[in-house]
């Protein structure tokens, strides 16, 4: 089995947290990693934003996610639980992802409101 990329702290940068949470399924995704009290496993997001994810695009945002230090992963089984990084990425750039992840709410918030509908049930950070 390959091992698994984990950044350090050190060599994770704003410019590569960004690029990941540009994508709207992966942010949705760490937006609700983010609001979690325990690991995750991958299986869990097969539906994002109304959305069906099949497994190998599932596996390809994580491993985006898990590059730019966003997320730490571990094999247990045949799972792959996954936790975020907050505490770590809090200290190296304060505020960065609480700005994210309150903008993110925002903007789901605005667009369930202009559906005329709750937003998802799922948290959103």
């Amino acid at each position: 089995m390959k091992p698994l990329v984990h950044p350090s702290i050190d060599d994770v940068t704003v410019e590569g947290i960004l690029h990941a949470l540009a994508d709207p399924v992966r942010v949705a995704i760490y937006a609700e990693m983010a609001g979690s009290a325990c690991a995750l496993n991958c299986s869990t997001f097969q539906k994002v934003s109304d959305r069906d994810i099949p497994k190998s695009t599932l596996s390809q945002h994580f491993r985006a996610l898990r590059e730019a230090g966003l997320i730490r992963s571990e094999r247990r089984g045949v799972e792959m639980h996954n936790t975020t990084r907050c505490t770590e990425i809090e200290r190296r750039f304060p505020g960065l992802l609480a700005g994210i992840m309150n903008a993110y709410k925002a903007q789901v918030m605005e667009k369930a409101r202009k559906a005329g509908r709750k937003p998802s049930s799922r948290k959103t950070a």
